[in-house]
């Protein structure tokens, strides 16, 4: 690998998916990362079901050493190789590390320019021992709520506190690399689910404090535009949003709604919000008069908001992606080849988006 962070070597004692996902962004950014894994190999390559895909998105670029850390040759061994490195990245439960004498102040002594990122469920305090999952966090932290209609939390489709709490790590640990350039010493830092969690959803916690409402769950919520929302066309749906007042007018002459035009009455976004209830009839009507393709085609370079709704399994044949060369080629255990998103961040003066992918090798 070649990248910003060429220079920086990373040691991993790390499972399912926060952990990973932190190694995987600096691996991408060029680190050399050393992921240690049991014996056997992280019970992730072998899941099935909706964790199947944890592996071979999170555990790119990097390479694997496989130790029994229950043993004092397996201690010894991954002490060894973090005698050199830059930082080192764990998430397994509060104080498991330090038992086995790898916790940061052991490995600091040896150590002290490194930085050690502790990924946790929860930061100091007193849920700090309790067991988390991003599924736990989701529902602790209100997102769920937000997600869900009004009485049903529903967590989110993807892995998104996991993968974030493991982005919020990365910054850390890069405003520790920065602060280690003037220090030259490393430190601890550490990121948590629960309070990523609550760091998402403080937008609505802002707005509590803001107007005296409480947040309305996504599904029941007052909308900010009128136009602003998921429609049905002849065969698959689109969104659509109108967020600002020469955007209506653009809407307006797009789709010959001369009437809606001359109306005074709806020339300003809150006039239309207000007016949510009868506007959104009309439009539905509209758009279902059209295939997704021709609303698509029509909308397009306009400037007007839309998004067809795409699958996952739709991501692979994107235009886009496939274009710009944000999809890398990645071979699985299998030996079948895929093709996973790149780190989704360009720079002017390195290439991250050429080579393939490779995954660590699977347990000799």
């Amino acid at each position: 690998m070649t990248g910003p962070l060429a220079n920086l070597k990373v040691v991993e004692f790390t499972h399912m998916v926060m952990g990973p996902a932190a190694g995987a962004i600096l691996a991408a950014l060029g680190a050399e990362v050393t992921r240690v894994e049991p014996k056997g190999g992280d019970p992730t390559r072998r899941l099935i079901g909706s964790g199947a895909g944890y592996f071979p998105m999170y555990n790119r670029h990097k390479s694997s050493l496989f130790l029994d850390l229950k043993s004092p040759g397996g201690v010894a061994e991954a002490k060894a190789l973090t005698a050199d490195a830059d930082i080192v990245i764990e998430n397994f439960r509060p104080g498991a590390l330090d038992r086995l004498g790898l916790g940061y102040d052991a490995l600091a002594a040896a150590n002290p320019r490194l930085i050690y990122c502790s990924l946790k469920g929860f930061l100091p305090g007193p849920y700090e021992n309790r067991t988390a999952l991003d599924e736990v966090a989701q529902m602790m932290g209100g997102l769920a709520y937000m997600t869900g209609p009004p009485g049903q939390p529903l967590r989110a489709g993807a892995s998104v506190i996991d993968v974030s709490g493991g982005m919020f790590g990365v910054i850390a640990v890069l405003a520790a690399v920065e602060d280690r350039h003037r220090s030259g010493k490393g430190q601890k830092v550490s990121a948590a689910l629960f309070e990523t969690t609550v760091y998402l959803v403080g937008q609505h916690m802002a707005q509590m404090a803001v107007t005296g409402q409480a947040a309305a769950p996504m599904p029941a919520r007052i909308s900010a535009w009128a136009i602003y929302d998921v429609f049905a066309t002849k065969d698959e749906p689109v969104f659509i949003g109108v967020v600002s007042d020469k955007l209506w007018a653009d809407f307006c002459a797009l789709f010959g709604l001369d009437d809606l035009w001359n109306d005074l009455s709806l020339r300003t976004n809150n006039d239309r919000v207000a007016r949510r209830d009868q506007l959104l009839p009309r439009i539905r009507a509209l758009v279902a008069g059209y295939t997704r393709q021709e609303i698509v085609a029509k909308l397009d370079g306009t400037g007007i908001p839309f998004a067809p709704i795409a699958r996952p399994e739709d991501l692979f044949a994107d235009p886009h992606l496939v274009a710009s060369g944000q999809l890398e080629k990645v071979v699985l255990p299998s030996g079948d080849a895929t093709f996973l998103p790149r780190l989704p961040i360009n720079f002017s003066d390195h290439d991250l988006q050429s080579g393939d992918a490779k995954l660590a090798a699977e347990p000799g």
